[in-house]
């Protein structure tokens, strides 16, 4: 650990597997055998605008979007003292020197109406730029069915989630409400892997669908849930949708969901077991790299190809992530850099 100029700064090395020249099939599964490897630094900068706050605490921040020459980001934002997404508004914030210094410009979507899917909290965001529109995805959840004070309770039976979707012609709003909200919600059978929450949507434009991956939790988990989280994906012919679940999870232990393309595949980051994970078709995922260390919490990356017509596909560069300690959430920058 040493201090910069610009603020504190932790350098981690691992190791990522960049090269995978060589697939085989076995039980309708990709086995990828990665042939080179290269080294990645990971170095974290505290930010303006967003960091450490008296007032607020922030967290759960979508990927970031350029528009033009200013970077966007959306997070959950809570009054001090609470630090949990599940009492959030969802708030933005730009920025004009890739992810260093932000502003925060204001509101980006409030409670939803009494009665409805997310009238208690929403929170987790993440963003797609498609066709011209800003499609903010969210989750929600509402006060604990039959309590008397209508209130929340955070419990691991009733509590549901389901994920939202509000749309603007502008990264800077207003968003609004699709008539089909939510567009994804729990499973009905118990067994399933998402039939309790869902949560964390992550987007990609593949095969000419828009791919939701997202993060479920089974009922019969209980308590047990959250660290027994596994993620999986929707598809949609539209960003509206209606979706199309994946039969099943695609990976276990990846309680956040963060993904990227990568040579024509996606990669993935899956937070529980400190992996990271491709699959060449989207869909099934083997281990490139494990025993990760240090990675970043709740993270969100630079994402070129959110951005309405961008094919870049490079690995990218740097995100925003989460610190929570000591009664405080806020936001800090990450880079990966070989």
């Amino acid at each position: 650990m040493r201090k910069t100029k610009t603020g504190l700064v932790i350098v981690i090395t691992w190791t990522f597997l960049l090269a995978c020249n060589s697939t085989k099939k076995s039980n309708s599964v990709n086995e990828v055998v990665a042939t080179a490897t290269e080294s990645i630094k990971f170095s974290y900068q505290e930010v303006a605008g967003i960091g450490k706050d008296a007032l607020y605490n922030r967290r759960d921040n979508s990927d970031i979007i350029k528009v033009g020459d200013t970077y966007y980001i959306w997070y959950s934002r809570m009054d001090s003292p609470v630090t949990s997404g599940y009492w959030a508004t969802i708030w933005y914030a730009t920025s004009q020197d890739e992810g260093h210094t932000w502003t925060e410009q204001g509101m980006a979507l409030g409670l939803g109406e009494e009665g409805k899917f997310d009238s208690h909290s929403v929170f987790t965001p993440n963003i797609l730029a498609h066709k011209g529109k800003y499609y903010l995805y969210y989750t929600g959840v509402k006060p604990t069915p039959g309590n008397e004070n209508k209130e929340f309770e955070g419990n691991s039976t009733t509590d549901i989630t389901a994920i939202g979707l509000a749309v603007s012609d502008s990264p800077e709003g207003p968003f609004v409400r699709v008539e089909n909200n939510p567009v994804l919600e729990i499973s009905n059978v118990a067994s399933d892997f998402d039939s309790f929450r869902i949560d964390d949507a992550s987007l990609l434009v593949k095969d000419e669908k828009i791919w939701l991956f997202y993060k479920g939790r089974s009922i019969i988990d209980g308590k047990d849930g959250p660290k027994k989280t596994k993620m999986s994906v929707a598809y949609a012919n539209a960003a509206e949708g209606p979706y199309q679940k994946h039969k099943g999870a695609l990976l276990d232990k990846s309680h956040e969901v963060l993904i990227w393309k990568r040579q024509g595949g996606v990669a993935s980051l899956a937070s529980i077991n400190a992996t990271i994970n491709y699959a060449k078709d989207g869909e099934h995922f083997s281990v490139l790299q494990d025993s990760l260390k240090n990675i970043p919490k709740a993270p969100g990356l630079y994402r070129p190809h959110l951005e309405d017509g961008n094919t870049e596909t490079e690995i990218p560069g740097w995100g925003i992530g989460m610190i929570q300690k000591k009664g405080l959430a806020y936001l800090v920058r990450f880079e990966m850099k070989s």
